[in-house]
């Protein structure tokens, strides 16, 4: 599976009053790596909205919303921030109006994978 090394803004939601911004280290069609100020324990379940911006869709800026689990913990880096591994369970594309062709594929690439 190919990860793309992508610094996306990401919104972490645990539930109504638990969210997180961060931002992503990398992403692939079935799973992103983020970093986080606290632990996620293995078998968490959470959902996270990401930002595609323009110059990678090369179209609108298109928001993707999916609900995932946290796969591996990685020990606190000097600068406490924590690295959570999630494989995307389920996922929707949030997007309205313009062209579609870029998030067609991925959308047929994420559904084929998972």
């Amino acid at each position: 599976m190919r990860r793309f090394d992508m610094r996306l803004p990401a919104l972490v939601r645990l539930d109504q009053d638990n969210e997180f911004q961060t931002e992503t280290q990398n992403v692939s069609a079935r799973g992103v790596f983020f970093y986080l100020d606290r632990p996620l324990p293995e078998g968490t379940r959470f959902e996270v909205t990401l930002t595609f911006p323009p110059h990678i869709t090369l179209t609108d800026a298109v928001r993707v919303r999916f609900s995932a689990r946290v796969i591996r913990v990685e020990s606190p880096l000097p600068s406490l921030r924590i690295g959570t591994a999630a494989m995307i369970e389920e996922y929707e594309f949030l997007r309205s109006g313009g062209n579609t062709d870029l998030f067609s594929a991925l959308q047929k690439e994420w559904k084929a994978t998972n």
